[in-house]
């Protein structure tokens, strides 16, 4: 039916036929308009339209052989987009002149480095100057969050690269120690709400910390610690100070076992339980621990969020040949 109508009205189709184009025309030059000085979904269409393949499959072969760095990237990401927003500034190296902010405490324990240096390399190879190191590493957090069974998202892309780097701007990170009110200030600062918050801290459903950062919980420092955890995390710190431990049963897996173990008072960190804790957040965790879809959707809403944040445009950046030093 849908043929013969479409035979009988030739001027219709052609009509039709001119407008489609006409329209996906316009998509594709507001698409670019976008990304001239802005972000776009398909920032890299024309110029790498391989681009997203090429961080996934990169993103791939270096989680197959080390399931471990999906929660460095993602955590790689956080510690970026906080400290002078989403422009790779992690990423760089110090020099004997200046001390870079993955040389601050906070981000001693940060891993996969390499695979932005990966992806990069490839990149290059492929089209030249184009793709930034902070789309890199915010497209390699968000495969990660997906390889480890997480929710699926897209990003907008066209960050360029920061030209700061400096080891005193990492006092802006959260620390392990911050209890809730405190997390729902610093999160608010950036333009996040308490729900959000909750939300990126589910983040660590993947992943390790070390015995330095929550060993002051220890031998009756913390009330809020059960306290057959409180054994098993001082058997992990007779192990010293860089001894690690889950944050929940399933370290390489994205999933909403980490709000079930705040349920159990088997939060890692003092700033992890202080959200079940706090009558302020215990309700969000509930929901979270109780619905897995909710915290998924959730989750990745607050993730492209955050992977806006103060992202440097046009001339504001750079897009870096070497992701670990300034042009």
């Amino acid at each position: 039916m849908l043929l013969l109508e479409s035979s009988l009205h030739p001027a219709k189709m052609a009509m039709s036929n001119i407008l489609g184009m006409f329209l996906f025309m316009e998509m594709l030059a507001s698409g670019f308009r976008f990304g001239v000085d802005g972000l776009s979904m398909d920032y890299y269409f024309m110029s790498c339209p391989f681009a997203e393949q090429i961080v996934k499959n990169t993103v791939t072969r270096a989680l197959q052989a080390d399931p471990t760095l999906a929660a460095g990237l993602v955590r790689m990401h956080f510690h970026d987009c906080f400290i002078e927003g989403c422009d790779g500034s992690i990423l760089i190296d110090s020099t004997k002149d200046n001390t870079a902010e993955k040389d601050s405490p906070a981000n001693l324990s940060l891993r996969g480095y390499e695979v932005i240096d990966d992806a990069k390399e490839e990149l290059e190879n492929q089209c030249p100057g184009i793709v930034s190191c902070a789309d890199i590493l915010a497209m390699a957090a968000r495969d990660a969050v997906f390889w480890t069974g997480g929710p699926v998202y897209d990003i907008p892309k066209g960050r360029k690269d920061g030209r700061r780097s400096k080891i005193e701007d990492t006092i802006n990170l959260p620390f392990p120690t911050f209890n809730a009110s405190e997390l729902i200030r610093q999160f608010g600062q950036h333009g996040f709400s308490a729900q959000e918050m909750v939300a990126l801290s589910g983040a660590h459903t993947l992943g390790v910390a070390r015995c330095a950062s929550f060993k002051n919980r220890l031998n009756g420092g913390d009330p809020s610690v059960d306290s057959e955890f409180a054994k098993t995390m001082s058997k992990t710190c007779s192990g010293g100070d860089n001894a690690e431990q889950p944050f929940d049963p399933t370290r390489n897996t994205f999933d909403n076992f980490y709000y079930n173990a705040l349920q159990r008072k088997s939060g890692l960190l003092f700033s992890d339980q202080t959200l079940f804790t706090s009558p302020r957040t215990r309700a969000i965790v509930n929901g979270y621990a109780f619905n897995q879809a909710m915290f998924f959707f959730d989750f990745q809403q607050a993730m492209l969020k955050m992977s806006m944040l103060d992202v440097k445009e046009g001339s504001k950046g750079e897009v870096r040949e070497s992701c670990r030093k300034i042009n």
